[in-house]
């Protein structure tokens, strides 16, 4: 039954134009964009990261091993 459902979901897509038209500019601005991280839960991570790299350097003690 969920082969028949997603055959069926599938053919609703036969028909729609597989391309799509940007201007010059919006393009570029894509491509720029393309280059950030923009997702949200990703973002979220990153900091917690940050933050637990922050709490790490407060127990770095740097010496010279001679």
């Amino acid at each position: 039954m969920v082969e028949e459902t997603t055959h069926e979901h599938d053919l609703t897509y036969e028909n729609e134009q597989s391309t799509v038209t940007l201007t010059l500019k919006e393009y570029d601005r894509l491509r720029e964009r393309q280059k950030y991280i923009t997702d949200k839960d990703m973002i979220g991570c990153i900091d917690k990261i940050e933050e637990l790299v922050r709490a790490l350097r407060k127990h770095i003690l740097r010496t010279e091993l001679d």
